[in-house]
């Protein structure tokens, strides 16, 4: 062999050498990245078994949304948020949703075996108090038959519920409530709040009864509640008539969202009273919002609730005490003042959101 065929065999063996090493340095880095896709899946997994899964119901109305929130900033829990509407109100955020109609029995059903929630929240139910008493079958439907078919699915996954209830369980004659005071409803919403409530107690399930007075809030395409009706009323120059002698604790919708989270934290059960410190007539609430949000106060009239002729009968003297809830959850709620003062922010916040994406 040539001294010229020697070095072109040595300059194809050292490519062959050098090609191969790179093959080599190739496989081990193939290698290394399919280990480390293994790893994160395997991680992955493992941080989904370690979720907590919760179901949230009615998810599109004020509460659901604050329980959204709320939830989907912790790494710790895989939601599903539903209602009876086609689509979620966060329609660009990456929060799962789906229909629902909890009245359906065998959606229900069919959706708890899919999904297999540790907790589910039920934060559907029709609250419309007039509208309950001269709607009663579609009330009962949604307030009672619906928890108890979320309770059916319930016991087939080994889920836990909490249930959204009132302070219109009781008849407003004794005033401020604990857990302990006996219920005795006035109208008939108050009556369906307490028979779903009853479902549970008889249910054997692991459960929690979360009771609240005048929610209040804002949201993404809420329906009105008493501040929002007011507001709206206002802004408009129109007068108002505003009961005097129905004494409650309104309720920022924060407050009990974060109150409800503390129960799934803590992993309780049983029955707590969420509400605001305050023992303040709908009159005055009414006055300190127009204050707050700089409204002329004088269109607020005050009167007799019996003048108001309202299809509902309402309890007069109520709010809650809510020691339990305190000492149990942690838990220290917002007084009127600073829950409308949260409101005024939470709206303009909102505003200039909306006003950016148009």
């Amino acid at each position: 062999m040539s001294r010229q065929d020697t070095k072109g065999s040595n300059r194809r063996e050292r490519q062959i050498d050098r090609a191969a090493a790179r093959i080599r340095w190739q496989g081990h880095l193939l290698k290394g990245l399919l280990r480390g896709l293994r790893e994160l899946r395997a991680e992955s997994i493992e941080r989904k078994l370690l979720m907590r899964r919760i179901l949230i119901t009615g998810a599109n109305g004020l509460l659901g949304q604050k329980l959204a929130e709320l939830f989907a900033r912790e790494m710790a829990y895989e939601l599903l948020l539903t209602s009876k509407h086609p689509d979620s109100v966060f329609l660009n955020e990456q929060i799962d949703y789906t229909p629902l109609d909890i009245t359906a029995k065998r959606k229900v059903r069919d959706l708890l075996l899919s999904f297999r929630p540790e907790w589910i929240i039920n934060g559907a139910a029709l609250t419309g108090v007039d509208a309950c008493e001269t709607q009663r079958d579609l009330s009962w439907r949604v307030n009672v038959t619906g928890v108890e078919n979320l309770i059916d699915a319930a016991k087939r996954v080994g889920a836990k519920i909490i249930q959204l209830s009132s302070d219109y369980v009781f008849d407003g004659r004794n005033g401020p409530y604990d857990e302990n005071a006996r219920p005795n409803p006035l109208n008939y919403y108050g009556k369906t709040k307490l028979a779903g409530e009853n479902a549970l107690r008889i249910s054997k399930l692991p459960y929690v009864i979360v009771r609240t007075v005048v929610l209040y809030g804002t949201g993404r395409q809420v329906k009105q509640n008493f501040a929002l009706w007011l507001l709206e009323r206002l802004r408009e120059k129109k007068p108002v008539t505003v009961a005097e002698d129905q004494i409650g604790s309104p309720t920022l919708v924060d407050d009990l969202a974060y109150g409800i989270a503390k129960v799934i934290e803590r992993d309780k059960e049983g029955t707590y009273h969420i509400s605001g410190p305050d023992l303040i007539s709908r009159y005055d609430f009414a006055v300190k919002l127009a204050n707050v949000f700089g409204l002329e106060s004088s269109w607020v009239e005050a009167v007799k609730t019996d003048r108001l002729n309202q299809p509902a009968v309402r309890p007069l003297k109520s709010g809650f005490i809510t020691l339990k809830a305190q000492s149990e959850l942690g838990l220290r709620t917002m007084n009127a003042e600073q829950g409308l003062q949260t409101l005024k922010s939470q709206m303009n916040h909102l505003q200039r959101k909306f006003a950016v994406h148009r």
